[in-house]
């Protein structure tokens, strides 16, 4: 059975999207570590990768968005949230919106309680959606460029080892993203 699934997915460009799409909602960098690794050992096209990367990074980030619009209009959710300004946060993350979601997806910990409070404050979904594709081509870009030469590493050199080693190195980045967000809580 799971050779079935892998000729079928190996065979079929738009079920590769759909897999890569979908794994991104789970854990994006995983996603776009092991993507590149299925590049290097030719089961995924690299545009195809990346445009499937590109797709579901952009998507997911625009339905927290979206949640969190929804919660401004649930009233528990409103209770929950301290509102004396809304007009103020709203202004000031309307005015700095582009910028804050830039630098956003380059701080880990940081995306799912903004980009939800972003659609909380309609604070402007159009250039919310800018930031986030802006964002996601030079971030995902950069980090499959160096998944690519990593993985061409662990592929060559580690033998039966490598999954190991690709293992090792996802649990680095996501290591490496908790040590950066305790450092910028501090």
């Amino acid at each position: 059975m799971p050779d079935l699934f892998l000729a079928l997915t190996t065979a079929s460009p738009a079920l590769q999207m759909l897999l890569v799409i979908a794994a991104t909602f789970i854990l994006e960098d995983a996603a776009t570590i092991m993507t590149a690794i299925q590049v290097k050992l030719h089961v995924l096209a690299p545009m195809t990768a990346l445009a499937a990367l590109y797709i579901g990074i952009v998507v997911g980030d625009v339905g927290l968005y979206g949640l969190g619009y929804l919660a401004s209009r649930w009233p528990p959710a409103r209770r929950w949230v301290n509102m004396p300004a809304v007009h103020e946060q709203q202004q000031w993350l309307s005015h700095n919106l582009f910028r804050v979601v830039f630098i956003s997806r380059f701080i880990p910990g940081t995306r799912l309680p903004l980009y939800t409070a972003c659609g909380f404050f309609n604070a402007g979904l159009t250039a919310f959606t800018l930031a986030t594709i802006a964002a996601t081509l030079l971030w995902t870009t950069a980090l499959f460029a160096l998944s690519l030469h990593i993985g061409m590493f662990l592929l060559n050199h580690l033998g039966p080892w490598r999954w190991v080693g690709i293992g090792g190195f996802i649990l680095a980045i996501f290591l490496i993203g908790r040590v950066l967000a305790r450092t910028m809580k501090r």
